[in-house]
């Protein structure tokens, strides 16, 4: 399996603190409160719920969705709907989508953002993270339509991939999902701090969500997983509240990292550098008990998401001074 970042049990193993601030995902850290859930939530089989979809479908503004045990079920299942294709992936991002349509029989590639534009002819099925996980990079939304425009003319396909499209719904392509050859992932992850639900959506024509779902099979999603969602996807306060809160943090972190020297791109859930000593600056936060994302490939940076407690940020400032002072 890839590395991803959460893994809490790995930096206690190996540095030994066990008063750990996890800054290693861009997880939403005032996450939805869970509400009390129907006794039978845990005992009937987890039929979907229309009302779900109905919801998610508002929120997103897609005409049409399909409730996937997290995306990452989306993402492994996906090249399984394919014959053998010429697939470029955006790089760098994230790293599951590469790593799986490399492993069904297609030709594989991986491009610069930069470089996308050149490639849409060429490929059979591009994917892109928008905005980027980790740089923050974005495409703007009609550039998005007009690939999966040229893309779809040819039986192709653009996936988009939006977890961390929330704090920016410009850039969704959600809506125009219809359109032939387009597909869109959402995540309520990362915005509504929901990670351990593990649930997803997928927006694309009808005809490929039904080969999506026949292939992921009965009861993808769980009851309570469907009820908590729905909860979260018809609560506007919170949402509102929500963008504020995470728009005021994702500045203040800008702040903090550019107050010791680091001109960093993200989104408000987290923020992104290429590090001349990324091995060090990550081992030199987790000797202070505080885990960020290392990138030590293509991509050699680091990634920071947002601390809970104000008590958090303090420690983090101190330890990006005792960095600078180095």
């Amino acid at each position: 399996m890839l590395e991803h970042g959460g893994n809490l049990r790995q930096a206690a193993q190996r540095y030994g603190h066990d008063d750990w601030i996890d800054l290693s995902t861009g997880i939403n850290p005032w996450g939805y409160p869970v509400p009390a859930l129907a006794a039978d939530a845990w005992h009937r089989l987890p039929e979907a719920d229309p009302a779900l979809a109905l919801a998610a479908c508002r929120y997103y503004r897609a005409p049409a969705l399909l409730p996937v045990a997290g995306t990452q079920a989306a993402i492994q299942a996906l090249p399984r709907l394919r014959p053998p294709s010429c697939v470029t992936v955006a790089a760098p991002s994230y790293a599951e989508h590469a790593h799986h349509w490399g492993r069904h029989g297609h030709t594989q590639r991986q491009v610069a953002y930069a470089a996308l534009e050149g490639a849409i002819d060429a490929s059979d099925v591009v994917v892109v993270c928008n905005p980027n996980n980790p740089t923050g990079t974005t495409i703007p939304a009609a550039q998005l339509r007009d690939w999966a425009a040229r893309l779809g003319a040819r039986g192709g396909w653009l996936v988009v991939d939006e977890a961390f499209g929330d704090t920016a719904p410009a850039l969704s392509v959600a809506a125009h999902a219809q359109q032939p050859g387009l597909i869109v992932l959402r995540s309520v992850g990362k915005f509504f701090g929901l990670a351990g639900l593990r649930l997803g959506f997928v927006a694309a024509e009808n005809a490929l969500l039904a080969r999506l779902a026949e292939l992921l099979g009965p009861w993808a999603v769980s009851g309570p997983a469907q009820s908590i969602a729905l909860a979260a996807l018809t609560d506007h306060a919170w949402q509102a509240a929500t963008q504020t809160r995470l728009h005021v943090a994702g500045a203040r972190m800008c702040g903090l990292l550019g107050a010791h020297g680091i001109a960093a791109a993200g989104t408000p859930l987290f923020h992104w550098w290429q590090e001349d000593r990324p091995e060090a600056f990550h081992a030199h936060l987790a000797q202070r008990g505080i885990w960020c994302r290392l990138f030590t490939e293509a991509a050699r940076g680091i990634r920071l998401g947002l601390p809970a407690h104000e008590e958090d940020w303090q420690r983090l400032a101190r330890a990006l001074e005792e960095w600078r002072e180095r």
